[in-house]
């Protein structure tokens, strides 16, 4: 949902003449409000998407706003924009990723209890990490001197310690054995998704994080991770630039990956960004995340709420409904998966027709 010229959303009403919203929005630029006009250059700021992960999606990262512009430059086939790509996800059931680092205790536990894994990253650079752990400036350059020789194996090397991995992992589970120690059942999952992918590996390096309903993460430029299963709501700036390494058959670029990325590790509950309650409506959770391009708002109408007034912001915004039915303008019948287009300074008044209230999820940017 949203403006990007690879996904431009159809107009459903047909008593509209433009087709998409990226035409609405060249033909009617008022829309957006004129904070977001004039600081996006006339876009929508935003990408709105729902994802249901079945398997898991690649190891990947995106870059901030000056590599974009030299990666575009250079190879416009895979980065097909010269934007920054910050993204938040926000668990509509319970939603298991990867993100961000580790803290180097647990990776040096790792290297120490998987030996297939230590195979990999090998002795000199599991060596600087063991030895620079209380020296933060000293362990990220360890930590991006141990993933880079990771990644950069050779593929038969990787692909039979990978094996062994497996073989003895699966053994250790047939006999009832503990293999946590091992991250054994996500190992084995992974492996089955994705075999003899390096993107295995990954597992030791990165913070594995279960979200529940309601929970989110941010996902900054240059940040690690990966998506394994459940479903969510992602907003994003308005960018297909994504670097990938692993756990995918689309373009790998290791090189990019390895120097581009933020080798500042943290525990995993670190990596969950909470929501605030809405000061002015006592419905609205607010997801406000540390950069210009959106903000997300969970909407909550109570079942005792039969008349909600969807408040004007002075910027565009596209709402969701994940739960409940409701019209809107006497003609418009809003139910699950109904989305709408709310110009700036514009108020909608719904008229809720479910017994159970309303769930629904509006992105906007908040300048």
């Amino acid at each position: 949902m949203g403006a990007h010229p690879k996904g431009d959303a159809l107009i459903k009403d047909n008593r509209i003449s433009q087709r998409t919203l990226g035409q609405w929005i060249a033909d009617y630029p008022a829309c957006l409000g004129s904070k977001v006009k004039d600081t996006f250059q006339g876009q929508l700021p935003f990408l709105f998407k729902v994802l249901s992960v079945n398997t898991a999606l690649s190891i990947q990262a995106h870059p901030n706003r000056e590599l974009a512009a030299k990666l575009h430059a250079q190879f416009p086939e895979h980065y097909p924009d010269n934007n920054h790509k910050p993204e938040m996800a926000i668990a509509l059931t319970e939603f298991e990723g990867l993100c961000g680092f580790r803290p180097v205790e647990e990776i040096i536990s790792f290297l120490k209890n998987v030996p297939e894994f230590h195979a990999l990253v090998g002795n000199e650079a599991a060596d600087e990490l063991q030895s620079g752990r209380d020296n933060p400036a000293r362990a990220s350059l360890a930590l991006k001197k141990c993933f880079s020789r990771m990644m950069n194996c050779e593929k038969k090397v990787f692909v039979d310690q990978l094996n062994m991995l497996v073989k003895r992992v699966s053994e250790e589970e047939a006999a009832g054995k503990d293999t946590s120690g091992n991250n054994g059942e996500l190992l084995l999952r992974l492996h089955s998704q994705y075999p003899g992918d390096i993107g295995c590996f990954s597992i030791y390096f990165l913070n594995h994080i279960v979200l529940h309903p309601g929970e989110a993460m941010f996902l900054g430029a240059n940040e690690p991770h990966a998506y394994l299963s459940g479903d969510c709501i992602e907003c994003m700036a308005c960018s297909d630039n994504t670097v990938r390494a692993g756990l995918t058959p689309k373009y790998i670029d290791v090189n990019t990956l390895c120097e581009m990325l933020n080798y500042s590790p943290a525990p995993a509950r670190a990596k969950i960004f909470p929501s605030v309650q809405d000061t002015s409506d006592p419905c609205i959770h607010l997801y406000n995340p540390p950069v210009p391009d959106f903000t997300v708002m969970r909407i909550q109408v109570p079942p005792s709420v039969k008349q909600y007034i969807m408040s004007p912001l002075d910027c565009a915004s596209i709402l969701l409904v994940i739960q409940g039915e409701a019209s809107a303008l006497s003609d418009i019948m809003l139910h699950r998966g109904s989305v709408l287009f709310i110009s700036a300074n514009e108020s909608v008044t719904l008229q809720v027709t479910s017994s159970s209230g309303m769930t629904m999820f509006r992105a906007c940017c908040l300048l």
